[in-house]
């Protein structure tokens, strides 16, 4: 929606509550005068890397709802009320000297009271990830000369080309007419798009992100994961427990997708089709539109080289007689070069250099060329319904400069593809009220388990994700359990997933960053959560991780732990906010005690970090009404005309990254949509002109 005036963004963080969120950074990351080892990198505070601007710029992309609780605690901070909550001084936290301040957040992190442990790591992630992750082309940020990150790379490498798609650019309130409108351009909106434009159909587009390209991806972590992601990268569970990251741009999660390209593996399809009254899954036809899919994003295992952390989870698994395979990864026309080899890792920050396949140089430039119009930067309030039918949507465009204009769609038919977030939001919005709509949300939450070792790792070139070791997805005699994958890894990410126990432990650990690996627990659950929307419309989102699914998580990290011990790591940290940490020697663990106590600790919500990059089932498919939102061609059981073409229509979680199975879906469903036709079809499209 683009970013808040000046003014807005002076009112969401007056001067008073500026002080105490660089008190803050100053104790999240305080200096040290005096140590003899790169005495600039310990001796700088954080208030001298956080630009308060941007904590102002990530609070105004949150709910009302989130926004105020945000004020309300530094509003509790800035009082001598907080000294209630520590058992400390009574004096607001300016007033406190650091080794007080120190001990305030401390006492916070392992609180009983769950506002404040939400508080202390909303306040922890925000902060370490601006210190470590923020840079500009002049500047760039003086502390990654000392942890070893090298920053995005050179300039030179790119040879910038002009934009393949033309988007629309209204400056005034406009109504469009079409054939289908798609709202949302990812994995699922891209391809039916794609599909249905080849096929004659005329074809609007609106994506409430923006249309990035080539130069446009800077690769600097704070600027695109702003740009490229919902709610500026901070969208969270309401209890702030779980980081949930979700693509908001053109292409949308296959924009910054980490360019794994799995199947779901039969079994799922076989659960789905069983369970949920779904039998294309298992069909021939559900197959070809997977072939078709993998053929247009060039899917392949034609790759040499891995980075330092999926080696480690290579050579680790395989020492311990464990089977490891490749990732298949949607790529083309990658080279030897190390530039190539480098500009991997920065795949999740978007591709400068097109190698990645997304729908961004595919589907959606397929659709622009038969003509489809496409619009970002585009919020849509609602779908409008007349009768029981979709007849189009209501939305608002944000210029370049600011301005908002209103945009009336009139549409034969509407394919909400916005994610398992916004999809359920946009559909509540619009009036919809089937009692399983928002249910059944899934998350594949994961920890990462991070490991020291005596080589540099450079986590944060290549592949991301490489290399998977599956031997723990099916646990326990069900179909559920946790594969072990590997993260990207860049400065700001990897301070804000690190465990925090003081100013000096977290400064001391990011020094090594040059030498870390960390392997993810990617956790099929079972149990799922729930999003509803506010009065704004806004969605909200809940999830507790149940024991079910927590203790799969724990056998994951377990088998994390001795992967990374047999791969050659001296000192394993695990995901936990006490940081436990194991120590090994020559491929031996040296305390396995600690290893063993990992299940009896305390895992209530923010006592340790859990992340999403993958949100399902929200407005599942299935063959019965009364609990599945959406019938198996796709369409709402609810409203005619209106079908949803992403993630959320899964019936349950698919144990993987889900961007090809999204894909394969969405392609299943425009072939029907076209058997099916539009109405009008044949009388011809609604005639249109480029604004």
């Amino acid at each position: 929606m683009g970013k808040a005036p000046v003014s807005d963004l002076s009112m969401l963080l007056p001067a008073a509550h500026r002080e105490i969120l660089q008190a803050l950074a100053d104790t999240f990351i305080p200096g040290f005068a005096g140590k003899p080892d790169h005495p600039e990198y310990w001796a700088r505070h954080g208030s001298e890397g956080v630009d308060i601007d941007k904590v102002a710029e990530v609070l105004s992309a949150q709910p009302v709802g989130a926004q105020q609780e945000f004020q309300q605690l530094l509003g509790l901070l800035g009082s001598p009320m907080l000294g209630l909550t520590w058992f400390g001084s009574l004096k607001p936290f300016v007033r406190l000297d650091a080794a007080q301040r120190q001990q305030m957040l401390q006492s916070w992190a392992q609180s009983n009271v769950p506002q404040l442990r939400k508080g202390f790591h909303a306040l922890r992630k925000l902060l370490t990830f601006l210190y470590y992750g923020s840079s500009s082309e002049q500047a760039g940020n003086p502390v990654w000369e000392a942890i070893g990150y090298p920053g995005p790379l050179p300039q030179e490498e790119i040879v910038d080309t002009e934009k393949p798609i033309r988007t629309l650019h209204p400056t005034s309130d406009v109504t469009y007419e079409c054939d289908v409108l798609v709202i949302g351009s990812g994995a699922g909106g891209g391809v039916v798009a794609g599909e249905l434009a080849a096929a004659g159909y005329d074809v609007l587009v609106l994506e409430k992100g923006p249309y990035c390209h080539g130069c446009d991806f800077t690769q600097r972590e704070v600027d695109m994961m702003g740009k490229l992601y919902d709610a500026k990268g901070a969208l969270t569970t309401q209890d702030g427990s779980i980081a949930l990251l979700a693509g908001s741009c053109l292409g949308g999660g296959t924009t910054v997708n980490w360019a794994g390209a799995f199947r779901t593996p039969d079994y799922i399809l076989q659960e789905w089709a069983r369970e949920h009254q779904v039998p294309h899954f298992t069909s021939l036809e559900f197959k070809r539109s997977l072939d078709a899919v993998s053929r247009a994003l060039s899917v392949n295992i034609d790759y040499a080289r891995h980075n330092g952390q999926n080696q480690a989870l290579w050579d680790g698994s395989k020492k311990l007689g464990q089977e490891v395979k490749l990732i298949p990864r949607n790529e083309k026309g990658l080279t030897d070069s190390d530039t190539h080899f480098q500009g991997l890792g920065y795949s999740t920050l978007g591709d400068r250099f097109g190698v990645k396949q997304g729908t961004l140089n595919t589907y959606l430039l397929q659709a622009f060329e038969h003509d489809a119009r496409i619009l970002s930067d585009t919020y849509v309030e609602r779908v409008t319904v007349q009768d029981g039918r979709a007849t189009g949507a209501e939305a608002v465009h944000t210029t370049p400069n600011g301005q908002k204009v209103r945009v009336t769609v009139r549409a034969r038919r509407v394919v909400a593809a916005g994610g398992s977030i916004q999809t359920p939001a946009l559909l509540l919005r619009s009036g919809l009220k089937h009692p399983h709509l928002g249910r059944h949300l899934h998350l594949h939450p994961t920890v990462a388990v991070s490991a020291l070792y005596p080589h540099r790792i450079d986590a944060w070139h290549g592949p991301s994700m490489s290399v998977v070791n599956d031997c723990f997805s099916m646990l326990d005699g069900t179909n559920f359990g946790a594969k072990l994958e590997t993260p990207p890894a860049h400065a700001g990410l990897m301070a804000m997933v690190l465990p925090w126990l003081s100013g000096e432990q977290h400064k001391q650990l990011m020094l090594n960053a040059s030498h870390l690996g960390s392997f993810i627990v990617l956790t099929r659950d079972r149990d799922g959560g729930r999003v509803t929307i506010d009065k704004n419309g806004a969605p909200l989102v809940d999830y507790s991780l149940s024991d079910f699914d927590r203790n799969h998580l724990l056998q994951g990290v377990r088998a994390a732990a001795e992967i990374h011990v047999a791969a050659g790591a001296t000192t394993v940290y695990l995901p936990h906010g006490t940081l436990p940490t194991l120590y090994a020697q020559d491929g031996v663990l040296q305390n396995p005690e600690v290893l063993d106590r990992l299940p009896h600790l305390s895992w209530k919500p923010n006592q340790f970090g859990l992340y999403s990059a993958h949100q399902m089932s929200t407005c599942r498919m299935g063959g019965d009404a009364a609990t599945h939102p959406v019938a198996p061609n796709g369409e709402t059981y609810e409203v005619k005309n209106l079908f949803v073409a992403d993630a959320s229509v899964f019936p349950a979680c698919s144990g993987v990254n889900p961007m090809l199975t999204i894909m394969a879906l969405a392609h299943y469903t425009a072939q029907g949509m076209k058997v099916a036709g539009v109405s009008s079809a044949a009388a011809g499209s609604y005639s249109s002109k480029l604004v």
